[in-house]
């Protein structure tokens, strides 16, 4: 499955680092949701792959106190916005600046969408110590659907990333090398007043960043209309929503 290029990834983040916290709401949801699954484990040392600014160092550290913390994330710019006392690492899911075994628990909320799965789940597996734990928040083939049926007429560019099915996420975690897999499924929908706001919020999240299917050129206003049009069709008494396909995995090695 296709992946953005790292430097187009780390861009977008970057950028994104400013507005991330102000428009994150769902995604705090998915960190909570995620941590109430995990269940009650010793933790010695933890790593969050993928860290953001950091809202899960706070609840990752108030349910394992004692336990040395780790945060990574492939954007200095998010890192630095990391307020919770850790040890922080700038680098690749796909390649964890970390020994093997040295971990007891590997938690990543809405990050190894952006990597090759297989890749990002075997280094985790390497990572952890035997009997140590993974929870896992990604994203599956319904997110943000209403972009793809908004833009469907319009042009031929991608508006967003390849999801992995929970089957699929189920058996590249075994093939990893799990031992015990638990692939749970939820949806999470914010709304929006309009197609612009919905788009800002994209964009303000760093989800934007599509890779070498994405377009390059301002659309026009033609464009933009029949996009706009399109989505509408899709409002509720809500607004326009934005559909977060909402993926956990928890395993142990």
């Amino acid at each position: 499955m296709h992946k953005p290029a790292k430097a187009r990834v780390r861009q977008s983040f970057e950028r994104a680092a400013p507005t991330y916290d102000s428009a994150a709401d769902v995604q705090r949801r998915i960190c909570d949701h995620l941590l109430a699954g995990l269940p009650d484990i010793r933790v010695d040392r933890l790593l969050d792959a993928g860290c953001g600014t950091g809202y899960a160092q706070a609840l990752l550290q108030a349910r394992f106190p004692a336990a040395l913390a780790l945060a990574l994330d492939l954007s200095p710019a998010m890192l630095g916005r990391v307020a919770a006392p850790c040890c922080r690492l700038a680098g690749d899911l796909e390649h964890l600046p970390l020994a093997d075994a040295s971990l007891d628990l590997y938690w990543s909320s809405l990050a190894v969408q952006w990597c090759e799965l297989a890749l990002a789940l075997r280094e985790a597996r390497r990572t952890l110590k035997p009997g140590g734990r993974l929870a896992l928040a990604s994203l599956g083939p319904a997110t943000f659907h209403e972009l793809r049926h908004a833009f469907a007429g319009v042009d031929e560019y991608r508006h967003t990333l390849s999801f992995h099915s929970p089957d699929e996420i189920r058996q590249i975690a075994l093939e990893a090398g799990f031992a015990t897999v638990d692939v749970q499924k939820s949806t999470e929908i914010t709304c929006y007043p309009d197609f612009k706001s919905l788009l800002k919020a994209v964009k303000a999240v760093g989800a934007n960043q599509v890779g070498d299917g994405q377009r390059r050129s301002l659309m026009s206003r033609a464009a933009f209309a029949r996009a706009e049009a399109a989505c509408e069709t899709l409002r509720t008494a809500a607004g326009l929503p934005l559909t977060y396909d909402v993926i956990a995995l928890y395993a142990q090695a």
